[in-house]
């Protein structure tokens, strides 16, 4: 085991000690390579994930449902209908599991005054690992309820898969449970916002409703949590993702995030007005962030770096869509995303059919201060305006540095060009300079460069916070100013040789 991980447990193990001197006969002093025990970083790397002594019981609320990982960790199971009130504690020797649709809540409906449905509050906290069996396993918090998954830069909660728990999965390993889904009462393309306000939003992958007049609904906190392997297609075209933001309101907290190998994509959001910040997503197979059904929300800082491509998917870094195609575009609530401060990191791909940054049905969307590049030898288009709604409602491009060896996907080329030609300090083919955070760390066909170079440094920022209230201003352009700015740092897995996934 890394030297890292077991400066982590040994801090993580002081602190439970500290805790049962209170008196609890459940906690006990974590064993050296506890999955779930608090230690952070890198719980379900190579090998056996647990050497330690499984707790003797679970906590008031979960069932027992025996051990895992060679004995070592007491593997405690969610409720699947979570109605008031539950926490999720950080334990010695235990670890948390989900079984089938695992539901926060159940559906409170569009108008918050109707008391429709049964609130459910799950808090989640610092250092626990939940893990799912199989794809039709996943979370889900219905309108009208909340989660608070908050852990810390030195103790993320972990979301994953049994394999992982287990040791069996490796860099290439996805799609092995269903994902985290969030339903909100926020305004969406599918929805009547004049009285009375109605919904006919489903959420992708599952029978949950979403949308409603609420612009700033909360639906919880989300930071420092990574979600591993996740993805899943129910059926065609019908798929779970790592994290579906759906109707999410501008209330909830959505940061320090990262989907590591989902075997669709990385984050998708069906409208709402939800912010993001400090968003990482490595090796998502389909689109690492897409959007549909009008989101209107902003994010802000966010590395994306993408697996060599399948052969069937036509995925993308951004895959932004505004509403089915079949709306006529003045009854849309279109799309409107604003972006600052990201970097994409394209597939190696053999054909444009894959694009680094696609938008289309009109999707009115700002991009600032951004790095779009991909893998050397790729004939991926770094940027594709795929069709005329979307070029006739002007997007706009501002200090935005391609670096691809195509700068726009040939079928979309005759939109593409003058849309971000029409911005400033645009560059259209630079030459990349990004950097591999440190020596020696790979991830299977992904490419490690986002840290900016002198090229990309070179480039002059826009003001992030004319584009969104809830952006921060930057004297630099791209996801990471350079090898001193570490805020993904610590809290993710697999971009550091020492936190494997």
């Amino acid at each position: 085991m890394n030297s890292s991980f077991k400066t982590l447990l040994v801090a993580a193990a002081s602190t439970l000690a500290l805790a049962a001197c209170g008196g609890s006969a459940e906690v006990a002093s974590p064993g050296e390579g506890d999955f779930g025990n608090g230690g952070g970083g890198n719980p379900g790397g190579p090998g056996t994930p647990g050497t330690g002594q499984a707790a003797a019981d679970c906590p008031t609320g979960f069932a027992n449902v025996g051990t895992i990982a060679n004995g070592t960790l007491r593997n405690c199971q969610l409720p699947q209908q979570i109605n008031g009130s539950l926490t999720v504690p950080l334990r010695a020797g235990t670890i948390y599991s989900i079984s089938g649709r695992t539901a926060v809540g159940t559906d409170g409906g569009v108008d918050a005054s109707a008391n429709a449905g049964t609130q459910g509050i799950l808090t989640v906290e610092p250092g626990v690992t939940i893990f799912a069996s199989g794809g039709g396993d996943y979370l889900l918090v219905n309108r009208g309820s909340q989660i608070y998954a908050e852990g810390t830069a030195s103790q993320p909660i972990i979301f994953t898969s049994r394999q992982n728990v287990e040791g069996t999965t490796t860099e290439t390993s996805q799609g092995q449970w269903g994902g985290i889904v969030i339903a909100g009462r926020a305004p969406q393309a599918n929805c009547q916002l004049t009285a009375p306000v109605t919904c006919t939003g489903q959420v992708e992958g599952t029978n949950a409703f979403y949308g409603g007049g609420n612009a700033n609904d909360n639906s919880g906190r989300l930071r420092y949590v990574q979600i591993r392997y996740s993805g899943f297609e129910i059926s065609t075209g019908n798929e779970l993702q790592a994290l579906t933001l759906a109707g999410v309101g501008a209330g909830t907290t959505i940061e320090y995030v990262q989907s590591f190998n989902s075997s669709d994509d990385g984050i998708e959001i069906f409208g709402g007005n939800v912010n993001l910040k400090h968003i990482v997503i490595n090796g998502a197979d389909d689109d690492a962030f897409d959007t549909d059904t009008g989101w209107r929300g902003g994010a802000q800082f966010g590395i994306v770096t993408q697996r060599a491509p399948n052969a069937t998917s036509r995925s993308a870094g951004f895959e932004f869509s505004a509403a089915p195609a079949s709306t006529p575009l003045a009854q849309r609530y279109n799309s409107q995303p604003k972006i600052a401060n990201w970097t994409l990191v394209g597939r190696n791909s053999p054909t444009d059919a894959h694009t680094v940054a696609h938008f289309d049905t009109g999707t009115k969307a700002t991009v600032v201060n951004s790095v779009f590049t991909s893998a050397a030898g790729s004939l991926a288009g770094c940027l594709d305006i795929a069709d005329a709604d979307t070029a006739s409602v002007n997007p706009v491009f501002n200090s935005v540095f391609m670096s691809c060896g195509v700068s726009y996907r040939a079928s979309g080329a005759a939109r593409s060009g003058p849309v971000f030609t029409a911005g400033s300090n645009n560059t259209v083919k630079g030459t990349s300079t990004l950097a591999a955070p440190t020596s020696g760390v790979t991830i299977t066909n992904q490419t490690l460069t986002f840290i900016n170079g002198p090229n990309e440094t070179a480039v002059t920022p826009v003001k992030a916070s004319s584009v969104h209230a809830a952006f921060t201003d930057t004297d630099y352009i791209g996801a990471v100013k350079n090898a001193s700015d570490t805020w993904w740092q610590g809290w993710t897995c697999g971009l550091t040789a020492n936190l494997k996934c």
